[in-house]
């Protein structure tokens, strides 16, 4: 059916009440029920990807694997397509910009295997961080110093020393760790040099690409479709999480030390998430490690372990949950992509509706996103096609249903497209606005955004609020229409 017909179907039902908006059935987590796994598969070999030549990484399989497999590292790649990791090192960040402002995180740093509480008596899941914020030059003291210290403990390791080195080893267990996040390199200005070494990779790898979904989202989102890098000491801990929306991910580890890699397929997060629960921890919001290996392996839950040289390559496939930790001090750079498959999307949509059940916000907009991809691609998938048209047609009723509503209600909707630049997400619950937004005024430059059901609940008669549209619903059903599969 044409749009004006789907819409024929809901006239007058949106008068007394706009329904909520799911673009899943169901978007409960995974349980798998297998049998009960061996030693051997309990610990599964990571797949590995070797490149020898740029001629081998044009015409290889690679793209192929990367898309079958959890987590994959791929090595040799950077060299072959001489890849200068060295702009990304402190050295030459230091000389790029100095005093920009970055997150810091204070850890407890352990052993890469195990999670203890602060007062080291009890093996737990939550860990502890404390964030602050200092710049990039503070920070490259702080690492250097560290390198210096553990060469110097390197050393001290080989002369025999007393029976009371065993305390020092329990007292240095203890000690903190800070680890610099997020460190924003999007600024094309600033770092030039940095974003056109990665231009060299291929295509599905890099962060802006026609093949990339998250190319169209049509604004940044820092560290999703930008590049972010992270400054480590040995210790420094990414926590268990999965990506954005479970888009896929790249990660480079530009050294000079190792990190250590823990990773579990996508059909094992429920699992995860549900040990997270028994013990009070939100799987979502909350920095979370697993206390041992024993307890995901007595849950038959697989676990990839393996060191990430530098130079390397991992491939984070769609949903694979991991966490990692730096072995030496190290530099990563980081981003998503988003490779045009049925699957990629649909659990990017799963992942976005489970969000919103928990009022967590999606950091990418998958409304605005579907609708860009139907005006500015040609889907060839046929699976995909239609998971977005769906997403369109849901979206649109809704819509429809918004304004009948505010009809019914004498509200005044005013149009502004220069909205579109820009994603919305509402203040309370922070789902995602898409195109009509209730909004409070603070001032005449900044307003914050309610989506209508949290709006509702503050005022049913909606005089608090100003109601803004992004597009008129003539052009969403044009769009609707006009999207085919190819």
């Amino acid at each position: 059916m044409d749009a004006s017909t789907i819409l024929k179907i809901y006239k007058d039902k949106g008068l007394n009440e706009v329904p909520k908006c799911s673009l899943v059935s169901n978007c409960s987590p995974p349980y798998p029920y297998n049998e009960l796994l061996t030693k051997e598969q309990l610990s599964p070999p990571i797949q590995r990807y070797y490149i020898n030549s740029k001629e081998q990484a044009v015409l290889s399989k690679l793209q192929e694997v990367c898309m079958v497999y959890p987590i994959v590292v791929i090595h040799g790649l950077t060299t072959t397509h001489e890849i200068d990791l060295n702009v990304f090192s402190t050295e030459s960040l230091l000389k790029a910009y100095p005093n920009m402002p970055i997150d810091v995180h204070k850890q407890i740093k352990y052993s890469s295997d195990e999670n203890w509480d602060t007062k080291q008596k009890t093996k737990i899941w939550k860990c502890f961080s404390h964030k602050s914020t200092s710049t990039i030059k503070n920070y490259a003291q702080y690492q250097a110093q560290i390198f210096l210290d553990d060469d110097v403990e390197n050393v001290l390791a080989n002369i025999p020393t007393s029976s009371s080195s065993g305390q020092v080893t329990k007292d240095k267990e203890k000690q903190t760790v800070q680890f610099a996040t997020n460190v924003d390199l999007s600024d094309v200005e600033i770092w030039k040099p940095q974003l056109h070494q990665l231009t060299k990779l291929p295509p599905f790898l890099n962060v802006k690409c026609t093949d990339n979904m998250l190319t169209y989202v049509g604004c940044d989102i820092l560290g999703v479709n930008t590049i972010q890098l992270y400054m480590k000491v040995p210790g420094c801990r990414t926590t268990g999480h999965q990506e954005n929306n479970n888009f896929c991910s790249v990660n480079i580890n530009i050294g000079p030390g190792d990190c250590e890699w823990f990773a579990v397929s996508y059909e094992y997060w429920g699992v995860i998430h549900s040990l997270c629960a028994q013990v009070g921890v939100n799987y979502l919001s909350d920095s979370w490690w697993p206390p041992n290996l024993n307890v995901l392996y007595k849950n038959n839950v697989p676990v990839y372990r393996f060191l990430q040289k530098p130079g390397d390559i991992v491939w984070v496939n769609v949903g694979c949950v991991h966490w990692v930790q730096a072995i030496g001090s190290c530099n990563n750079i980081a981003w998503n992509v988003g490779p045009f498959t049925a699957r990629q999307y649909e659990l990017a949509i799963e992942r976005y509706e489970w969000n919103k059940l928990h009022k967590f916000k999606s950091l990418v907009p998958m409304v605005q996103l579907s609708w860009r991809l139907a005006c500015e691609t040609k889907i060839l998938n046929p699976q995909l096609f239609h998971l977005i048209k769906d997403c369109l047609k849901q979206t649109m009723i809704h819509n429809y249903l918004i304004l009948e509503f505010l009809k019914g209600k004498n509200v005044e909707v005013q149009h502004d497209n220069k909205l579109r630049k820009q994603a919305y997400y509402c203040r309370d619950c922070e789902a995602e606005v898409f195109n009509i937004l209730f909004c409070k005024a603070k001032n005449k430059d900044i307003f914050t955004i309610y989506c209508i059901h949290c709006t509702l609940m503050q005022s049913l008669s909606l005089k608090k609020f100003y109601c803004l549209q992004k597009y008129h619903m003539e052009e969403l059903t044009e769009i609707y229409d006009k999207f085919i599969h190819c």
